[in-house]
């Protein structure tokens, strides 16, 4: 394999934290690599680098000959007067200028130009390029191409970026963070398109599904060092695990090891012997490795929630329009203790307005919104809070709090409560502009957490907080003595937390899907293909058989039979799933197999939901 970009001995300080001493790894051409590490570990300074925006401390960055570099950063750089079509093809390669002319003349409706530049297309081969183009634009919805990038929204500038990296056609793609602020579709769209692009990529992201339907080796940055693992992120997990638990053995070993030579050292004589000086440089060494920390602490969500009654939020046919845009249409729904919700929809369907109308920011134009007394909610938002940059961490919290109440009513400190959200003592008394964005995200989620709420309200959550940060965070919530609604891209994430799924359809219409995100999307799939075939989607539910007055009814023949099939076909179902699984995390499969194999474990998943589904509807019977 041909090394793109190989990286020697990279070292790299801010101000006093040191974030990686000598690291070294090579990325080849057609690998596709994740990056994972810790909020303010440095991932975002080491992309930097290799794409040349920054230069280590020490160390050296060598790029093959023909690298070209395509690099999304998490703030993107782009021209504010630019229109949209300038800016995504701002490039100085010929076949993206005649495509950029060739819109423009599409776009004034310029006929003498479309033909003369038909030609130069044609010069250029350049008509494959323009339609993916097209492509790429439509699925990330950017669509008025002669407007200006100042007038976008944060979201759609980032839109915006991906799309000019992906179009400019690297074959290298550096990614930070490319799923935030991407509704599922395009999530799903952008995952499907990294998989079968030929490109090589390096990216950071907390999407997990995406990781491990995406990438061929993971590059986990932990300790101020690198370890790789050639596999995905179900081969990582496993992997990571085993090297910790090594670490661990080796440390207590070189412990024991180190009180043993102690021992000897306060025993021997002064006048030293060439063995004995042999043995003082080998205790050196046993003492520097016995002195090693492991550091894996984790985000410590101790929080005591508010006593939440029997009455939580009734919403009786509510409705609300914005500019003859109807978003909620005689809309209820009673909500219940314990129930953990995801929303999902189209932006500008309505999920803001009814999180803003159900915690009293807004009111109902039609109906009624009633919040029980001890209801008290935890609004975490997209945009977040605007702290002051010149505050101190621990200024922010004892503005709210100086004490806080904990699970158990033990009462913690600003100080102790910091430390459990990671925040080192040196750190807490810096300023928060000196905060990476992930932890400044961290600092705001403690914000929302320390005041107790027993509703919880998670608009993107997901955003910037590390996998480890989330995995506690998914922990937390599944025990939350209280509700939990949920907006965002993070697939795993709804997964892991919801009940069910309120799917906003637009022009008022919401409805309520029992499951997950990931049974949503499975159930929408086969719906489209069984219409498009004119068929009864095979996951459609039966409906519940009602119960005679004598008692349930038996099987019947042809039922029976199915069911004396059914077990046989779920064993082998079930043995095919364990040995794509075993496929998928062992490591050796090219790009184009792992995708095919992901492909296949997500049929054979869901055939073995509906085996199973009516299995258990069949067993009901006597």
């Amino acid at each position: 394999m041909k090394p793109y970009i190989q990286a020697e001995n990279l070292s790299k300080r801010w101000g006093d934290l040191l974030l990686f001493e000598h690291i070294s790894f090579t990325l080849f051409e057609g690998d596709k690599v994740g990056l994972i590490a810790r909020n303010g570990a440095g991932k975002s300074t080491l992309l930097n680098m290799l794409a040349g925006k920054d230069k280590p401390d020490d160390g050296l960055i060598t790029l093959s000959n023909d690298v070209r570099i395509g690099y999304f950063e998490q703030i993107p750089q782009l021209n504010p007067e630019n229109t949209i079509l300038n800016e995504i093809f701002d490039s100085n390669d010929e076949k993206l200028i005649t495509v950029r002319e060739f819109e423009l003349a599409l776009l004034h409706q310029d006929q003498a130009k479309i033909a003369a530049l038909s030609a130069r297309m044609d010069a250029f081969n350049a008509w494959d390029a323009e339609v993916e183009i097209k492509q790429i634009l439509t699925r990330l919805k950017i669509n008025q191409l002669d407007q200006q990038v100042k007038e976008l929204s944060g979201g759609q500038q980032k839109r915006l970026a991906l799309a000019k990296v992906l179009v400019s056609e690297p074959n290298l793609l550096i990614l930070d963070e490319p799923t935030n602020h991407l509704d599922l579709d395009m999530v799903e769209w952008l995952e499907e398109y990294l998989g079968k692009t030929r490109s090589t990529l390096l990216l950071v992201t907390h999407d997990r599904y995406f990781l491990d339907r995406v990438c061929n080796e993971i590059i986990e940055m932990d300790n101020n060092q690198v370890y790789p693992y050639r596999g995905n992120y179900s081969y990582f997990l496993a992997k990571r695990e085993e090297r910790i638990q090594a670490q661990q053995s080796s440390l207590s070993k070189a412990k024991n090891l180190f009180k043993t030579e102690l021992e000897w050292m306060r025993r021997m004589p002064k006048a030293r012997t060439h063995k004995s000086k042999y043995r003082t440089e080998a205790f050196n060494e046993v003492r520097e490795k016995a002195g090693q920390k492991i550091y894996d602490k984790k985000i410590d969500l101790n929080f005591h929630s508010a006593r939440l009654g029997k009455k939580i939020a009734e919403i009786k046919n509510v409705s609300f329009s914005f500019d003859n845009l109807s978003l909620l249409n005689d809309f209820s729904y009673t909500f219940s203790r314990f129930e953990k919700v995801g929303m999902v929809g189209n932006n500008g369907t309505g999920k803001t307005t009814f999180l803003n109308l159900l915690t009293g920011k807004m009111i109902p134009q039609q109906g009624s919104i009633e919040t029980g007394s001890t209801v008290k909610f935890g609004y975490y938002r997209q945009e977040g809070i605007t702290f002051n940059p010149k505050d101190k961490v621990i200024d922010a919290i004892k503005k709210i709090a100086e004490n806080i109440e904990e699970t158990g009513g033990n009462r913690i400190s600003a100080v102790n409560l910091l430390n459990q959200f990671l925040f080192s003592s040196e750190t807490q008394y810096n300023f928060i502009e000196k905060l990476s964005g992930g932890e400044q995200r961290r600092l705001y989620l403690c914000t929302i957490l320390m005041q107790n709420p027993n509703f919880l309200i998670l608009d993107e959550p997901t955003n910037d907080l590390d996998i480890m940060s989330l995995n506690v965070l998914e922990e937390y919530l599944s025990k939350f003595e209280g509700c939990v609604i949920v907006v965002s891209h993070d697939r795993f994430f709804m997964d892991k937390i919801v009940d069910h799924v309120f799917v906003f359809k637009g022009n008022g219409e919401i409805s309520d899907f029992p499951g997950n995100y990931t049974q949503y999307r499975n159930n929408e799939e086969e719906l489209s293909l069984s219409q498009k075939a004119g068929q009864k989607p095979l996951t459609e539910k039966p409906k519940p058989l009602k119960a005679k007055e004598e008692g349930k009814r038996k099987m019947n023949f042809n039922e029976k039979k199915e069911f004396e099939l059914l077990e046989p076909e779920i064993a082998s179902l079930e043995k095919r799933k364990k040995e794509l699984e075993s496929e998928l995390n062992s490591g050796l499969l090219n790009h184009e197999d792992l995708f095919k194999k992901s492909l296949e474990i997500q049929q054979v998943s869901r055939m073995l939901d509906e085996k199973e589904f009516r299995w258990l509807g069949l067993s009901e019977l006597e």
